[in-house]
């Protein structure tokens, strides 16, 4: 059987690409080591605070702490709710 240049290369790009897209699932996850708690419990946390859809989520270094930010949509409303990634206490809402 023989595959040809032009299929390997396009398979090995797919891949590479597939990979560079998982490598960081929400922005600043290279930072979640140093977070206490983690993004699936803060989500929680932000969820209980503004029921919604979140349309994004990332973690960040503001004003000297570590947070995780999320923007919820609830109907046509957007609200932002950041969580102490070290605490666990809502900073914003």
């Amino acid at each position: 059987m023989k595959i040809s240049k032009m299929k390997i290369i396009t398979s090995l790009a797919l891949v590479l690409s597939v990979a560079a897209v998982n490598a960081y699932a929400y922005t600043g996850q290279k930072l979640a080591g140093e977070a206490k708690i983690t993004m699936e419990q803060a989500r929680t946390m932000a969820l209980k605070i503004h029921p919604g859809k979140i349309i994004e989520e990332s973690l960040e270094r503001e004003k000297g702490s570590l947070r995780f930010s999320f923007d919820i949509r609830d109907g046509k409303v957007t609200h932002e709710v950041s969580v102490d990634a070290k605490t666990g206490k809502i900073q914003e809402q």
